[in-house]
């Protein structure tokens, strides 16, 4: 590893010879050219980009389940499921979280289940070293919440189990410690049918009677510790939960009966379509058996849109499949358009025209939105992160898109630029930082309620979006002086983020390479000098991280624990092509480190002209779940390969 960043002359020999014999045997724009031409033949006729969208084994477990709780079973895709569940096992016989991580409790009990379902026996040799793992782990019982209601549902463990989260809460008043405004939407949407199918005891039909009992250490009708003290807050919520269902028989008929109504208004408000209730798989399956739990006939519209919404997510390919935890067309949109225009925005006009004529078609206005309770006043302007998801407009996706239209210097794209800057001058928190998709999302206490032990309830301003944000508002300020004030608010916030050693956090891509690319490209576009020490630090940390094959690769496991932080076993390409972006911004085009991780780059290039990166590198909740962009190795070394060469033809 390249462990002294203060001079490039102290790279080793070996290596940065290597890296000059390599960039002089491979066509720099033969690269550039193959990867652009396959980008361009994947774009749909629409206009968009969208690539498959992975997880790991929770959610394709999930939609075994979803059938058997139904009891409607498409053996045939269960069987595909199946042998893509299979093949993710690891060697102890563990599920985890993310390509080489540690194995998950959670993640492992629900594939045990959903295998046993498709009918694997308990006696084969993955089932046998899954059940030893779940066992050496504390069995089932350990599970965080949501596997438990999961067993709840199918009768595996008592509803004590889980969470007290009556339906009721639908009508706590604003000022209540608790309030649905004041979590994150996927939380949002995903408890709202949660609420219904816990407080009407939802009992799967689970037709051939599959049990897991064999998981538990202790029977779970004799199980004591399904919820341990964490802190002393987190010991009061104990405490409250117990009151409430000490005094669950006193609630009134008709409060549960208008609490029961509310809830099902606010779902059906939010259907969606059939792109389903947040454009989450989990909201989307909740939701589909609270519809039916509310005695909704299985032919009423709500009902059979909200199954199509679920068959969507499906990947059917010919030997497995697996089910997304949602899509992304417009964040692989307006990433792969910036990808096209560093590589050559005149010659790929007419497809970048054709992209944006999309998303001009997708840009929200007036439509109702949650993000409208904390900004009443504030016109719309953003874009969802899905195809369509009016309700929940994502920052990040706003700004990005917003971004690379004014990047462009396309014609007939202002409108949509200015509109998209107001909402996100708009959506800006109090300490100028920006959340994904709320503001001032930042009741940590909640946290420490039962139904949170996954930790992801809330949405609080990041680095990375921020960033992005930054970047949108710098790239047009000198004509639109007034968003000015918002933009040295997300300056500040952003200085007052940087890591001791100069890196920048990543919430939503992994971690620290990703935050500090985020944080760097942003800066770029502001009028702060090279020589601040925001982009010296972020600099030397970049070039203090760099592989010995010139690449950089950063583990989710840095989400886990710190000292893992730019630390991986190998090195990705769309990881190195972010390290390069950002170490370009810093103005370190003509350094050695740039040269090795465009030598890795052009080393590692497919003959179809794209990269084959296998690894699930970001998250989509830290420590909880992660993914896998299956476009990431498709545009990014692509914009760090022409944005080099573009750089290198500037002098």
């Amino acid at each position: 590893m390249f462990t002294d960043a203060n001079s490039d002359n102290h790279f080793s020999h070996s290596v940065s010879s290597s890296s000059t014999i390599h960039t002089k045997a491979y066509d720099l724009d033969r690269a550039i050219s193959k990867a652009q031409d396959k980008l361009l033949s994947l774009q749909s006729p629409e206009g968009f980009w969208v690539f498959d969208l992975e997880a790991d084994c929770t959610i394709p477990s999930e939609y075994i389940m979803m059938m058997h709780y139904l009891g409607e079973i498409d053996e045939p895709i269960q069987a595909k499921i199946a042998n893509y569940l299979r093949s993710r096992q690891s060697e102890d016989g563990s599920y985890p979280l993310f390509t080489g991580g540690p194995g998950d409790i959670s993640g492992s009990v629900k594939v045990y289940y959903a295998l046993k379902m498709a009918g694997d026996s308990i006696d084969a040799p993955h089932m046998t070293r899954l059940r030893t793992y779940i066992l050496s782990q504390g069995g089932a019982a350990k599970a965080n919440v949501f596997a438990r209601i999961t067993l709840a549902i199918f009768e595996q463990l008592p509803w004590r189990g889980v969470p007290y989260i009556p339906v009721e809460i639908m009508l706590l008043p604003k000022w209540f410690p608790f309030h649905l405004d004041k979590v994150s939407y996927w939380s949002r949407t995903v408890m709202v049918p949660l609420f219904i199918l816990c407080t009407l005891q939802a009992t799967a039909k689970n037709p051939n009677k599959i049990e897991i009992l064999e998981l538990f250490v202790t029977h779970p009708d004799e199980e004591k510790h399904y919820f341990p003290e964490r802190t002393l807050l987190n010991k009061i919520f104990l405490g409250l939960d117990k009151l409430g269902r000490i005094t669950q028989p006193l609630i009134p008929k008709k409060m549960r009966a208008k609490a029961l109504e509310s809830a099902k208004d606010w779902m059906v408000e939010r259907l969606n379509g059939e792109d389903g209730l947040g454009c989450i798989f989990p909201a989307m399956v909740n939701a589909y058996a609270a519809l039916l739990l509310l005695d909704f006939p299985k032919d009423h519209d709500y009902v059979v849109t909200a199954r199509k919404a679920i068959d969507k997510l499906l990947v059917i390919n010919e030997h497995d499949a697996f089910c997304q935890p949602c899509v992304s067309p417009v964040w692989d949109t307006g990433l792969a358009a910036l990808a096209l225009q560093e590589a050559d925005v005149s010659a790929n006009s007419k497809s970048l025209t054709r992209a944006y004529d999309w998303l001009k078609s997708k840009q929200l206005s007036d439509e109702p939105g949650d993000w409208r309770i904390a900004r009443p006043n504030l016109a719309g302007g953003g874009w969802a992160f899905q195809y369509a998801n009016p309700h929940y407009p994502d920052v990040d996706d706003t700004a990005v898109v917003a971004f690379a239209m004014a990047d462009s210097m396309l014609p007939n794209l202002e409108e949509s630029v200015q509109r998209a800057a107001l909402w996100i001058e708009g959506m800006q928190s109090k300490n100028g930082g920006y959340g994904a998709f709320d503001v001032d999302n930042t009741y940590y206490y909640l946290n420490e309620i039962p139904f949170a032990d996954h930790g992801a309830l809330l949405d609080p301003p990041t680095s990375d979006v921020s960033a992005r944000c930054a970047m949108l508002l710098a790239r047009i300020v000198d004509t639109h002086e007034q968003y000015i004030p918002a933009l040295e608010r997300t300056i500040n916030y952003l200085r007052s983020e940087q890591e001791a050693d100069g890196s920048w956090f990543g919430r939503w891509g992994t971690n620290y390479i990703y935050g500090t690319w985020s944080v760097l490209l942003g800066l770029e576009q502001t009028n702060l000098p090279k020589t601040d020490i925001m982009y010296v630090k972020a600099a030397k940390w970049l070039k203090s991280v760099q592989r010995e094959d010139g690449g950089w690769g950063e583990d989710n496991y840095s989400y886990h624990d710190l000292s893992a932080s730019g630390k991986y076993r190998f090195s990705t390409a769309f990881q190195t092509a972010w390290a390069v972006l950002g170490l370009i911004a810093a103005g370190e085009v003509h350094s050695s480190a740039v040269k090795a991780g465009i030598d890795f780059l052009l080393r590692t290039q497919q003959t179809d002209g794209v990269w084959n990166d296998k690894c699930f590198t970001a998250p989509g909740f830290p420590k909880v779940f992660y993914l896998k962009y299956h476009g990431y190795d498709k545009f990014f070394p692509l914009w760090a390969l022409a944005r080099y060469r573009n750089e290198l033809n500037k002098k």
